[in-house]
């Protein structure tokens, strides 16, 4: 059976993602190897498939646990007790910082999402369909109740906003003018402006 942690108490799962992440982000996911990247988390090949069947698998895990983590934060922003407008300002903007906080997690995933199995490309599109349902429930309910503009159908108003997601890791630099809290809160206003009446 292999070890659960290292020394310092990191299990073995989250050093293999760390690796795994790291070497997808600096070489790219087809051109880094199982070896590399057992040797780069201080195990053998039997703790990597111990956890994760497969390459794909780690791969398919980094883009997940980012995925879990704004699904989490979405129903949270999505059940309180705020008006609408304040409910999805609140989700649009924190959906920016997280993918700015991951953004070598996104930038793999969408780099490589194409190298994933038939059924784990399935999963994580289910994923993502669940999430982006949520968001798009938020701006259903704004219409409905007569916060938000019904003239911009709604799909449209979620795919334009996870289209500057999406492409954030291409011109994103962390050295740059912006915070990630004040682009989110740019990217939150334009979307709140657009679906005023």
């Amino acid at each position: 059976m292999p070890r659960t942690t290292d020394g310092g108490g990191t299990p073995v799962p989250q050093r293999l993602l760390a690796a795994a992440t790291r070497l997808f982000a600096e070489q790219g996911y087809d051109r880094t190897s199982v070896q590399e990247i057992v040797e780069a988390a201080g195990v053998t090949k039997g703790a990597l498939y111990h956890y994760f069947g497969s390459k794909d698998d780690l791969l398919h895990e980094v883009y997940a646990r980012v995925l879990r983590l704004q699904q989490e934060r979405l129903d949270h922003f999505a059940d309180a007790d705020e008006p609408v407008d304040r409910r999805l300002r609140d989700a649009a903007a924190d959906v920016v910082v997280t993918t700015i906080d991951n953004l070598d997690d996104a930038s793999i995933f969408f780099r490589s999402m194409h190298h994933l199995s038939p059924e784990k490309n399935l999963q994580v599109r289910a994923e993502r369909r669940r999430y982006h349902e949520r968001f798009r429930a938020l701006v259903e309910e704004g219409q409905q109740s007569g916060v938000f503009t019904k003239e911009t159908p709604a799909d449209l108003v979620v795919d334009y906003h996870f289209g500057s997601i999406h492409h954030l890791s291409t011109w994103y630099r962390p050295d740059g003018p912006l915070t990630p809290q004040e682009l989110a809160d740019h990217l939150a206003d334009l979307l709140l402006r657009a679906l005023r009446p």
